[in-house]
């Protein structure tokens, strides 16, 4: 029995080819199934991969510059240790300088028009509303405390608006934020 089934399908070679081709139409379609799971693996790897790279230059570049602005304090210029702020505020950041700070330290993949910054504690800031220490409303000699004084506190807070980019799938803009804070040394 098994001899003339055996002997069957192969005298008859249309059959074999039939067989062939429909294979071949399934193999087909299991790759195109299989290609459609595969790209989007990875076009979502390589797009949390740039919501991270996004994450983690918020979170670096807002403590990068509380430190820069805690370091241009009020009284920088008269110990010579402001690096570099360059405005005529006797040498004290700015909230724009440390706007700007923030601007120039913004890497590649990172659109700078999408980066917000907002300090408190500085020239041109707004106050602090929390952390504010004890000698931040102290009065030294006859100098009442001023925006980046000794002991005041510097806050900055960086956003950035991230959109994935995916193909054929539209996705609402991510806000990625990140706060630090820092106590003014001099």
């Amino acid at each position: 029995m098994l001899r003339n089934l055996h002997f069957r399908c192969c005298t008859n070679p249309g059959q074999a080819r039939m067989r062939g081709a429909r294979e071949r139409g399934s193999a087909l379609v299991e790759y195109a199934l299989i290609f459609i799971v595969f790209m989007t693996l990875l076009f979502g790897i390589a797009g949390f991969g740039h919501a991270l790279y996004a994450y983690h230059f918020v979170n670096n570049a807002a403590k990068e510059a509380t430190r820069w602005a805690a370091v241009n304090g009020y009284t920088c210029s008269t110990d010579n240790s402001c690096n570099g702020t360059g405005n005529m505020n006797n040498g004290s950041a700015s909230a724009g300088d440390v706007t700007n700070f923030v601007k120039t330290i913004t890497p590649v993949g990172i659109d700078p028009t999408k980066v917000a910054v907002t300090a408190c504690g500085v020239s041109g800031g707004t106050a602090c509303a929390t952390s504010t220490p004890d000698d931040c409303t102290k009065t030294v000699g006859t100098v009442a405390p001023q925006p980046n004084y000794p002991g005041c506190t510097v806050q900055v807070t960086v956003q950035y608006t991230f959109s994935f980019i995916l193909p054929l799938i539209q996705t609402a803009p991510l806000t990625v934020s990140s706060t630090s804070e820092m106590i003014i040394a001099h």
